[in-house]
């Protein structure tokens, strides 16, 4: 049977994040993609001139509606906007044998929140606890941490800090990462089942990531729904992330999409 995975997120009307970014992730990895709106952005590669959320209850109506009827076999979350957002989603019963990846989106590409302080510890204090995978980038979990994350020995350490959340396990994405030793290279930390494993691409000179956070997290739940273990789940969504963003097609003025065309690493499945 085809595995289903669920985003729960925000739209991005300039397709290369949220919702849209999500979607095409899943369909190239060959997931059928399922979905709950949270939030609506006016945005484009240049800029976000509005956020509008949701009823909290029609995102709940939303979520039942899948469930109800095309239950996932991974969900994840995105751009969630406010604490009773985040509450309905935590109250969800999502199947047993359904991991559950949280990506605590928390500013856009131009630095546009979208989500409020109420929903950061509301994110932190429901919905990390009952997550199997947390991806934050680095300012992200310097938040949720509480300290400073600007190397590798301050991931580790924030990781084992979110962790205490509740969390099974944390993904740090090291994109962030500055001075000669990450000038050439990019390094994500996993802290799974007491164990550190390192992630390293080439860093590739480009403006064009948006989206970045959202399609690398929808590729770890597309292949945690194909029944990938989490660390191999990493590596694979690690490689597409990183050729989606070596083969971005250059779209727009501003910060532009990755290639959700990119390579999928589907055919040894």
């Amino acid at each position: 049977m085809l595995p289903i995975a669920l985003t729960i997120a925000g739209s991005d009307p300039g397709g290369g994040a949220g919702i849209q970014a999500d979607l095409k992730t899943f369909h190239q990895l060959r997931v059928f993609g399922t979905s709950a709106i949270t939030l609506i952005t006016v945005q484009n590669t240049t800029r976000v001139s509005r956020v509008e959320t949701l009823d909290p209850e029609l995102v709940g109506a939303q979520i039942d509606a899948v469930l109800e009827d095309l239950p996932p076999r991974a969900v994840k979350t995105g751009a969630l906007g406010t604490a009773a957002i985040v509450a309905v989603i935590a109250g969800r019963n999502f199947p047993a044998d359904c991991p559950l990846v949280v990506d605590p989106v928390m500013i856009g590409k131009h630095g546009t929140p979208l989500i409020d302080a109420a929903a950061r510890a509301a994110l932190r204090d429901l919905l990390i606890s009952r997550a199997f995978l947390v991806t934050p980038n680095l300012p992200e979990a310097a938040e949720l941490a509480a300290m400073p994350v600007g190397n590798l020995i301050q991931m580790r350490e924030a990781a084992r800090r979110i962790a205490r959340f509740g969390a099974r396990s944390v993904l740090i994405k090291g994109g962030h990462l500055e001075g000669p030793d990450f000038a050439t290279e990019t390094v994500d930390v996993l802290f799974h089942e007491g164990v550190f494993t390192e992630f390293r691409a080439v860093r590739v000179d480009t403006v064009h990531t948006h989206g970045t956070g959202c399609t690398y997290s929808a590729a770890i739940a597309a292949f945690l729904a194909r029944g990938i273990p989490l660390p191999e789940a990493v590596a694979r969504a690690k490689r597409f992330i990183d050729e989606a963003i070596r083969t971005g097609p250059g779209l727009g003025a501003g910060s532009g999409p990755v290639n959700h065309w990119a390579e999928a690493g589907c055919d040894s499945l």
